[in-house]
C-alpha cells in the first residue's frame, strides 16, 4: 500500500509540474495562468514535501496536502501558514478553534485578503478575519500566499498586505471514505491550577462518491464537531461543528466543468487568557487562573434599589458565536477554440455577535428636561420592572453584544483568449454587494450570570414603550464593481505579465441612532423621542444616512527571466485599502463637508525582486521587497478639531527579504528551511495634541512629550518618525525536518518569532503621560520577546483498511518546550496605553486515526 501511495504522489507531481497551476484565487485565475503561464525550461518539482514555490512574477508560496495533513488535524488553516517566510501566526489555542492574529510582512489580517475559491472571507464591514471559521483542513488542496500582491480580478476592499488563497479539493474519481478521529489534552507546567480536564475531541468524516454517471458528476460531502474546555481558565468551552460539500461535473474532456461548493460552520465559545502587558503572567504557573465561577447574581427585593453585583461581567463570560456560511459556484466553459469563459458566483451568509454585559436600569434617564428610554450614554434605561420583584427603583445585569448579520453575493467572472501559444489576454469583471446590518440587542441573564440565549437578536429586551433596546443600529452596503484585464506573453526566456484592476466601491451608510462623539459612541432612541432628543442633546449628530466613493487604477507588471532550473523575476503591484464601514460611522459625528474626518484609501506599492532555484528534489526562492505605504489610517489627534478622530497618518516605508528551501535529497528525508527579515520606518511624528497645565497643582500635562510650564499652548508631537510600526516581528526564521522509517513517518518543526515593538513610538508604556518617562512611571518595556515554537508530528502508517484506505495513527504535540510567550496582539499608537495581548497555547498533544488523508 506504501508503493501505491508514493506511485500515486509521483503520478500528481509529473502532473502538475507539466500544468505550472498557480493555485491562484478564482477560476478565471487558476486557468489563466495554468493554461499559458510561466512552463520554464529545466526540471520542475510540482512540491517538494507538501512546499511548492510557483514560477510566477509575484512573490508567492503554495503549502499542499503533504504538508497540511502532518499538522493536527482540525487545526486552523493560518496556523500551518505560519510555515511561510514572511507570515507571523499566534494561536490563541492549541486547537485552532479560540481565534488568533497574524501579520505578512507587517501588515495586519484586516490588511490581508483571505479567500476560499475566490470567495472573501474578510468581514464586509471592518475587514477582520476570524481564523477559527476557516474551513476543514481535510477538505482542502492548498493555501496559496501572495506575499505583498493579489489577483487581478479579486473582488477585495483590504489586501495592502497580501492574499491568502485557500482552494478546496475537487471531489474524486473514486468512491471513498476520509476520516479523522483525535483526542488531546494540555500538558503545561501549571495547568492542573484549576483542577479542570482540558481534554479535546474532534470527529471528522469525509465521503466521496466517486463519477456517479459515468460521464464526471461526482461530489464529496464532510462534517466535523470539536469540543473541548477553555485552555487557561475554570470556566470556558469551545464548541464547533462544520458541514462542508462539493459536487463537480465534468463537461467534455478539455477541462471544462460546473462545480458548486456548500460550507456551514457555528463556533461557540467565550473570550479568554486576555492581559494588559503589565499584568502578564510571568511564570508558567501563572497562565492558568479561576474566574468567579459558579456565582449567583443579585437576589432581587420588593421596595429596594437592588444593584447588579460582578456575577457575569467577568471579561471570560463574554460569549462569541458565530453561523456562518455560503455556497459558491465555480464554471468554465470552451466558447470557441481558443476562447475561454469562467464565472464563479457565490453567496454568503454571517450571524455573529462578541461582547459583554452591560447594567440596565429600570426607570429613565433625563436629558434636558425630559426623561428618556432607550440605549443612552452606554446604558439601557428600560422602564420597566426586570427582576420580577414589583419596583421600578433596580439595576440589573443584562447581556449586550455587538451583533452582525450579513448577506453578501458576489460574481466573479472571466473572459480569457490565446492568441497564439505565446501571447493570452483575459478581460474580467467582478461584482459583488454586501448587506451588513450591524445591531445590540439586549438580552436578560439567568440566576448564574448565564445568557437566555447568547444570540440576543433573536428576542431582544424591548423598553417601555415597545422599542427594542440597541446599543447601536446601523445598516450599511459595501457594494464593488470592478473591470480588470491581464496580458501575458512569452519572448524567448522572458515572460511579461501586465495586468490593471478597476474598482468601483461605494460605502452607504445609515445611521438610526444619534452619534455622540468623534470615536463613534452613540445614543439610540426612537419614534417621538428623536425630535425632543435632538433639542435636549445639541451637540449630538441627528440619525442619517451618508454614501462614500471610492476608486482607483491599480497596475501589476511583472516579469520572469528564464535561466533553466533557475529563474529571475520582477514584480511591481498597487495596493488599496477602502476605509472599513466601522471607522467611517465615526465620520458622521461630522459635517459631509469636514475634510479632515473623510479618511483617503491606504494605498501601497509594492516591488519585489527575486529569484527561484527549481529542480527535481530542491525548490528555493529569495526575495528583496519595498513597500511604501501612503495614507496610514489610525485613530489619532485632529489638531484642527482638537480631538481624536479617524484619520490618515502619512507615509510608511517597510522593506525587508523573504526566502525559503525545501530540499528532498533521498525518497525518504525532507528538509526545509525559510525566514524573513523586516523593516518598517514611519516617516512623521504625529502630532498629539496641546500642551497644557494641570489646573491642581499647575504642573505641566503631557511631559512625557517634552511639554512643560514654559510650552503651555504649543502642539506637542508623538515622536514616531523613524520608528518600527509595532505588533509585527522585526525577523523570523524556522524549519522543517521529516524523515520516513518505513511505515513510520516523523517530522519536527521550528520557527523562532523575533521581538515585537508594543507601540509606534517605540518607546516603554508609561502610566501617564504627565510624570517623567523614568521610573515609577514605567509599567513596561519597549518591546515584548521573541519565543522560539517547536512541534512534532509522528505518523504510524497501519496498512490497508477493509475498506481499501490507508490506516494510521499520528501523534501532533505544538509547543513542545511549553515556551512562555505574548501572543497576539495589534499594537498601539501611543505609550500611554497597553495593547491587550494574547497568553501564547501552551503545550498539548493529540492523538488521531486517520483513514485515507
Amino acid at each position: 500500500m506504501k508503493c501505491k501511495y508514493l506511485l500515486a504522489t509521483s503520478l500528481v507531481s509529473l502532473t502538475a509540474a507539466t500544468a505550472a497551476p498557480a493555485f491562484a484565487q478564482s477560476t478565471g485565475s487558476v486557468d489563466f495562468e495554468e493554461e499559458n503561464v510561466i512552463v520554464v525550461s529545466g526540471a520542475r518539482a510540482s512540491d517538494v514535501g507538501g512546499v511548492d514555490i510557483p514560477d510566477s512574477p509575484k512573490a508567492k508560496q503554495v503549502l499542499t496536502e503533504e504538508i497540511i495533513r502532518r499538522q493536527r488535524p482540525g487545526q486552523t488553516v493560518n496556523d500551518i501558514v505560519n510555515l511561510v517566510p514572511g507570515v507571523s501566526f499566534q494561536n490563541n489555542d492549541p486547537w485552532g478553534s479560540g481565534g488568533g492574529s497574524f501579520t505578512i510582512r507587517g501588515f495586519s489580517s484586516d490588511r490581508i485578503s483571505q479567500t476560499v475559491d475566490g470567495v472573501p472571507l474578510n468581514d464586509s464591514g471592518s475587514y477582520a478575519l476570524y481564523t477559527n471559521q476557516q474551513q476543514d483542513p481535510e477538505t482542502l488542496a492548498s493555501v496559496n500566499v501572495n506575499l505583498g500582491s493579489t489577483d487581478v480580478d479579486s473582488p477585495t476592499a483590504a489586501a495592502s498586505g497580501g492574499t491568502i488563497n485557500i482552494r478546496t479539493r475537487e471531489p474524486s474519481d473514486e468512491a471513498g471514505l476520509t476520516a479523522t478521529m483525535t483526542f488531546g489534552d494540555v500538558f503545561a507546567k501549571g495547568n492542573s491550577a484549576t483542577d479542570r480536564s482540558r481534554v479535546y475531541v474532534r470527529g471528522f468524516g469525509m465521503v466521496d462518491t466517486g463519477d456517479l454517471t459515468g460521464f464526471g458528476t461526482k461530489a464529496f460531502v464532510s462534517a466535523s464537531y470539536v469540543r473541548y474546555n477553555n485552555p487557561f481558565n475554570n470556566y470556558g468551552v469551545n464548541e464547533k461543528q462544520q458541514y462542508n460539500g462539493r459536487i463537480w461535473q465534468d463537461i467534455g474532456s478539455n477541462g471544462d466543468f460546473v462545480a458548486v461548493a456548500g460550507h456551514y460552520n457555528e463556533n461557540r465559545n467565550n473570550f479568554f487568557g486576555s492581559f494588559s502587558l503589565p499584568t502578564f503572567p510571568t511564570t508558567k504557573e501563572g497562565r492558568f487562573y479561576n474566574i468567579n465561577w459558579p456565582c449567583q447574581t443579585d437576589e432581587p427585593q420588593a421596595g429596594v434599589a437592588d444593584t447588579a453585583n460582578s456575577c457575569g461581567t467577568e471579561f471570560d463570560r463574554r460569549y462569541n458565536p458565530s453561523n456562518t456560511g455560503n455556497i459558491r459556484g465555480a464554471a468554465r466553459f470552451t466558447l470557441m477554440d481558443r476562447l475561454t469563459f469562467s464565472v464563479d458566483p457565490s453567496y454568503q451568509y454571517v450571524k455573529a455577535n462578541g461582547g459583554g454585559t452591560v447594567t440596565a436600569y429600570e426607570y429613565g434617564r433625563t436629558v434636558g428636561d425630559q426623561t428618556y428610554f432607550g440605549y443612552l450614554s452606554g446604558r439601557p434605561y428600560v422602564g420597566l420592572d426586570l427582576n420580577g420583584d414589583g419596583d421600578l427603583l433596580d439595576t440589573v445585569t443584562t447581556i449586550a453584544p455587538s451583533q452582525t448579520r450579513t448577506h453578501r453575493f458576489a460574481v466573479i467572472s472571466n473572459l480569457a483568449y490565446e492568441i497564439n501559444a505565446d501571447h493570452s489576454v483575459r478581460l474580467a469583471y467582478t461584482w459583488e454587494r454586501a448587506n451588513h446590518r450591524q445591531t445590540g440587542q439586549v438580552g436578560f441573564v439567568n440566576q448564574l450570570g448565564e445568557p437566555d440565549d447568547v444570540f440576543p437578536v433573536n428576542e431582544g429586551l424591548v423598553d417601555v414603550n415597545g422599542n427594542v433596546l440597541q446599543k447601536r443600529d446601523r445598516q450599511s452596503y459595501a457594494i464593488l464593481n470592478q473591470i480588470s484585464a491581464q496580458y501575458l506573453g512569452t519572448f524567448g526566456n522572458l515572460t511579461l505579465d501586465l495586468g490593471l484592476r478597476a474598482p468601483f466601491f461605494k460605502r452607504e451608510l445609515e445611521q438610526n441612532c444619534f452619534t455622540t462623539s468623534a470615536a463613534g459612541f452613540v445614543d439610540c432612541v426612537y419614534g417621538d423621542d428623536i425630535a425632543d432628543y435632538a433639542v435636549d442633546a445639541p451637540t449630538a449628530a441627528l440619525p442619517q444616512e451618508r454614501t462614500y466613493k471610492y476608486d482607483k487604477l491599480l497596475p501589476n507588471i511583472g516579469l520572469i527571466y528564464d535561466l533553466g532550473a533557475a529563474s529571475l523575476f520582477a514584480n511591481y503591484s498597487k495596493g488599496l485599502q477602502v476605509p472599513g464601514t466601522d471607522n467611517l460611522y465615526n465620520s458622521l459625528y461630522f459635517s459631509a463637508d469636514t475634510a479632515s474626518v473623510q479618511p483617503v484609501p491606504e494605498t501601497t506599492d509594492t516591488f519585489d525582486v527575486g529569484a527561484r532555484f527549481q529542480s527535481g528534489d530542491i525548490q528555493a526562492q529569495l526575495t528583496g521587497w519595498f513597500t511604501r505605504y501612503e495614507n496610514r489610517l489610525a485613530s489619532a489627534y485632529d489638531p484642527i478639531l482638537e480631538r481624536s478622530v479617524y484619520r490618515n497618518l502619512g507615509r510608511v516605508d517597510k522593506y525587508g527579504i523573504d526566502g525559503s528551501i525545501s530540499w528532498q535529497p533521498t525518497e525518504s528525508f525532507i528538509a526545509y528551511v525559510f525566514g524573513s527579515i523586516m523593516k518598517s520606518e514611519i516617516k512623521d511624528d504625529i502630532v498629539g495634541g496641546t500642551c497644557a497645565l494641570n489646573t491642581s497643582t499647575g504642573a505641566a500635562l503631557n511631559q512625557i512629550y517634552g511639554c512643560t510650564t514654559a510650552t503651555v499652548g504649543e502642539q506637542f508631537f508623538l515622536p514616531t518618525a523613524g520608528n518600527r510600526e509595532s505588533g509585527a516581528p522585526v525577523h523570523s526564521f524556522g524549519g522543517r525536518l521529516q524523515y520516513n522509517f518505513g511505515p513510520v513517518e516523523f517530522g519536527v518543526q521550528a520557527k523562532y518569532t523575533g521581538k515585537r515593538y508594543v507601540n509606534d513610538e517605540n518607546r516603554p508604556i508609561f502610566a501617564s503621560a504627565n510624570s517623567a518617562p523614568e521610573g515609577t512611571n514605567v509599567l513596561y518595556g519597549a518591546t515584548v520577546d521573541g519565543y522560539t515554537l517547536v512541534d512534532l508530528d509522528v505518523r504510524f502508517n497501519l496498512g490497508e483498511t477493509p475498506w481499501g484506505n490507508d490506516a494510521a495513527i499520528q501523534l501532533n504535540v505544538t509547543n513542545l518546550l511549553d515556551e512562555l510567550y505574548v501572543g497576539g496582539f495589534g499594537g498601539n499608537l501611543v505609550s500611554t496605553s497597553s495593547p491587550f495581548v494574547q497568553i501564547g497555547a501552551p503545550r498539548a498533544a493529540s492523538v488521531s486515526f486517520v483513514i485515507g488523508y
